[in-house]
């Protein structure tokens, strides 16, 4: 599920710091672009972080919040999910079994096996995530 965040944008010396006040958290950017990427980041690596935990994530104001005179104001989408998937990059401990003489080539020929596996994993998946 989708849900949009308000943020406020302040200006700086390299920038805009991103604050995301209905989570009571912080980011920056170095122009709107990369400050609205960051905090999308932010919110994203904070919300499932909070899932981990087993804590709930907050609705998102519906109202925009105050600001100071020179602030932006927008609204950063977020999918928890979708982030996830993305981004969890943990690895995961697999056995698997192979012939006593497949494994002897594998390593005879210096093939790293797991990687080796990824790379068909991925191809046979057509996926192409790092």
């Amino acid at each position: 599920m989708v849900k949009a965040y308000p943020v406020i944008l302040t200006p700086a010396k390299c920038g805009y710091v991103v604050s995301i006040p209905g989570l009571d958290i912080n980011t920056q950017g170095k122009d709107i672009a990369d400050a609205i990427f960051m905090a999308r980041d932010a919110i994203g690596l904070w919300g499932i972080c909070e899932q981990d935990e087993n804590r709930a994530i907050p609705e998102p104001s519906v109202t925009e919040p105050q600001r100071e005179p020179g602030e932006l104001i927008s609204w950063v989408d977020i999918d928890f999910g979708e982030y996830r998937r993305k981004n969890d990059n943990r690895t995961v401990r697999r056995n698997i079994t192979l012939p006593a003489w497949l494994d002897y080539a594998a390593n005879k020929a210096n093939i790293n096996v797991s990687g080796f596996i990824q790379t068909a994993l991925k191809k046979h998946l057509q996926v192409d995530k790092p």
